[in-house]
């Protein structure tokens, strides 16, 4: 099944997230290989493809898991989760309708 992970970053991590950034990339294009992967991506802090300072306020990231257990204990290893810079991570079912 489908998993949306939506997670919520602290103010003031730019530094921490970009330290962390490659080993966060690596484990997104693992699932990717493995067909898992649907999208990834960040959200901008304010409306611009380039924050630049003003950082992101989290990302989104929509996975094939076993289960909403493994998608859980996948998200609690997430580079960014372990150097704190995220704040709250969400897992939820998703069911993709569109595009087909």
């Amino acid at each position: 099944m489908l998993y949306a992970i939506i997670c919520e970053e602290l103010p003031g991590v730019l530094e921490k997230r970009m330290a962390n950034r490659p080993a966060h990339v690596e484990r997104l294009k693992a699932l990717q290989a493995e067909g898992r992967l649907m999208l990834a991506g960040p959200h901008p802090a304010i409306d611009a493809d380039d924050p630049g300072p003003a950082g992101f306020s989290g990302s989104l990231i929509v996975a094939e898991f076993a289960s909403r257990e493994a998608a859980i204990a996948w998200s609690a290893e997430d580079p960014y989760c372990q150097a704190g810079v995220y704040f709250k991570v969400t897992v939820k079912p998703f069911k993709k309708t569109l595009p087909n």
